[in-house]
């Protein structure tokens, strides 16, 4: 229960934000990091398959804090200030490692400010749901 929720809240919140910053066409990008550029001329499979992957995500960063947070304690007991630090993890994951191995080869050099507003991002939509629904749900 604490992934599926953790996992599809900040999965919601964060595709949400990303089509209001970047405009709908967002999960074609997402896809891409699966297909290759060729997936920005697909049609609606496409743009499902990258909602797809997009909560995939999610839910697996949601397992691996559910993951911890049955041998590190202190992850339930502080999820306000593990949330965020969690949060900045999964953003420089998936800038560091996951988008430079996708079919898109996606790496720097990035903006000081796209690099800033990615960790507060990720901080808030994605770390503290996950956080709290850990401490919520997991028992």
């Amino acid at each position: 229960m604490a992934i599926a929720v953790g996992g599809g809240i900040a999965g919601a919140l964060d595709l949400t934000q990303a089509c209001v910053l970047f405009g709908r066409d967002i999960p074609l990008a997402i896809a891409a990091g699966l297909l290759g550029p060729a997936a920005f001329q697909g049609g609606v499979g496409t743009y499902v398959l990258g909602v797809l992957l997009h909560f995939f995500i999610a839910c697996s960063a949601a397992a691996v804090y559910y993951g911890a947070s049955r041998k590190l304690v202190f992850l339930k007991e502080h999820p306000l200030v593990c949330g965020l630090f969690f949060g900045a993890a999964v953003e420089e994951v998936m800038r560091l490692i996951v988008l430079p191995l996708s079919a898109l080869h996606a790496k720097g050099p990035y903006k000081l400010n796209d690099l800033i507003l990615g960790l507060l991002v990720h901080m808030v939509v994605v770390g503290l749901p996950i956080s709290f629904s850990v401490r919520r749900f997991a028992k």
